[in-house]
């Protein structure tokens, strides 16, 4: 009688459509790891800003997953054409042909001609779900330390963002990075570069004389080093990422649902509800699942909702 009096509220339409909401992940956390430098390639686009220099609004921004080296540049628009002249100009002629290339769905980076050309260099494109942009991470967190410093070197005027790009990406490429314990620059050249700071203060760098021999016994000591300090550093990521893992697996609460099964999803409040709107709508029916663990849905009526949806902001539909 109990178990009956349970599954009989379970199927309660108003109680499920006004039940809590999710807080605990659904899913185990999966880290992307490159085995050498240049080899993966995470890339976003930001924007848009106010215009700036030569109507300027969007910035695209590249960093590579081993070095944390970043690359960007400002664009007036963001047509797949521009982003396939960055991609050739700014990371392939710069560095070397990726093993892979992460970006999301937008239409740049589904565009025939990029991944046509990707193909054909024999590079993988890894996408990220709607529901998943922490699958690119590493180009969110550049995302995030670019937007910050533009923000803090700009006063009234927005417009001279673009000018402040170049200081900021300085400023990122030469500060050590949190998981690698080591400047990107380092990670690129094998040694540190000198920063406006040292200019004033007296360092090896700065005070020895510019005698060739003495700068070429330094630079080869320098170089020596590089596999040690990228193997120490590619350790000390890999300790730190265990970690995160292991203290977002104890607040995992899988979910997971079959096709065909009815779901509520979260609900996109309406501000004229307010705080007694519903926390969940629908239902709707599953009719696929994607590799990251999001459910493409459709309505009663058979009408599929145009993007997926992570099981985050979905729960089971009883009826």
């Amino acid at each position: 009688m109990q178990q009956d009096a349970k599954d009989h509220v379970k199927k309660c339409d108003k109680c499920q459509r006004h039940g809590d909401m999710h807080l605990a992940p659904p899913h185990e956390l999966k880290s992307l790891s490159s085995p050498w430098p240049f080899a993966w390639w995470g890339m976003d686009i930001l924007g848009p800003f106010t215009k700036g220099l030569h109507q300027n609004k969007f910035l695209i921004v590249a960093v590579d997953y081993f070095t944390k080296w970043v690359e960007a540049e400002p664009l007036s628009d963001i047509t797949s054409f521009r982003i396939l002249r960055f991609f050739k100009r700014d990371v392939l002629c710069r560095f070397e042909i990726p093993q892979a290339v992460v970006t999301d769905n937008g239409t740049q980076f589904t565009d025939k001609g990029f991944q046509d050309f990707l193909s054909a260099l024999g590079t993988k494109q890894h996408f990220t779900s709607v529901e998943h942009p922490q699958t690119n991470g590493q180009a969110e967190a550049a995302n995030r330390v670019i937007l910050r410093g533009l923000r803090r070197r700009l006063d009234q005027n927005k417009k001279k963002w673009v000018e402040e790009l170049e200081s900021v990406l300085w400023a990122y490429r030469t500060t050590p990075h949190s998981t690698t314990g080591e400047t990107p620059f380092r990670m690129v050249y094998g040694t540190e570069a000198v920063i406006p700071v040292e200019v004033g203060e007296p360092s090896r760098r700065t005070e020895q004389p510019l005698e060739e021999e003495m700068n070429d016994e330094a630079l080869r000591e320098e170089l020596d080093l590089v596999e040690e300090i990228r193997t120490g550093a590619s350790l000390r990521e890999a300790t730190l990422k265990q970690k995160i893992a292991a203290r977002h697996y104890v607040k995992v609460i899988k979910r997971e649902f079959e096709v065909g099964s009815l779901v509520l999803r979260r609900n996109a409040k309406d501000s004229q509800d307010g705080k007694l709107a519903a926390n969940w709508e629908g239902p709707y029916r599953v009719i696929d699942k994607t590799e990251n663990g999001a459910y493409y849905l459709e309505d009663l009526r058979g009408k599929k909702l145009p993007r997926p949806w992570n099981a985050q902001k979905l729960k089971q539909y009883y009826s």
